[in-house]
């Protein structure tokens, strides 16, 4: 059997690494392990490292959207209710998602790092990562993989009202809603 690895850590190379820092230390509720004037480490688990930012001493260009490049990294909640959380600490931060969407497999809520990276907050749909591919599989997931765009104070009042986790977990309670298709945000056009 070969041996299956398990992701370690991401690294962004930036020009505003005080900037960059700051915002990654709030949205992960990280904490610096190490900094010197080319690299700083952060972590917000018990591995060493999880982010790390490189700042050469010499000048960055910024990506634009249409850069070929690594599109976003994704973070995993147990529950509905800790995204949520999160989500209301960085409201109140200041730090809002540039687009909500129900996939239909999680409901992500995607911030821009001050560099224009994506960075996903999402919880799974599924408990089951088998019935989760099926969805993928299935005739709501082929007509649309990307889903509808959610507001995340609709979904915040949603669940303060009693709605429960698996209704919110799906995307019928905001396709209603009517907003912009999230493509054109993730895509950057």
């Amino acid at each position: 059997m070969i041996a299956k690895p398990k992701f370690a850590h991401v690294v962004y190379r930036t020009g505003r690494p005080a900037a960059m820092r700051d915002w990654y230390c709030s949205v992960l509720d990280g904490h610096v392990v190490f900094a010197n004037e080319a690299l700083t480490f952060i972590t917000f688990d018990d591995e060493h490292h999880r982010v790390a930012l490189l700042h050469p001493p010499g000048p960055v260009e910024a990506k634009s959207p249409v850069t070929a490049a690594m599109h976003h990294t994704a973070y995993t909640f147990a529950d509905i209710d800790e995204l949520l959380e999160r989500y209301v600490r960085l409201r109140d931060l200041g730090i809002r998602p540039a687009v909500c969407v129900a996939h239909g497999i999680t409901s992500s809520l995607y911030y821009r790092d001050p560099d224009g990276n994506f960075v996903e907050l999402q919880i799974d749909s599924f408990v089951d990562p088998a019935a989760a591919t099926a969805y993928m599989h299935g005739p709501e997931y082929g007509a649309d993989p990307v889903g509808p765009a959610f507001d995340p104070e609709e979904m915040l009042q949603l669940r303060r009202s009693g709605r429960t986790a698996r209704e919110l977990s799906t995307r019928a309670w905001c396709a209603a809603a009517g907003l912009p298709h999230p493509l054109t945000v993730l895509a950057g056009v």
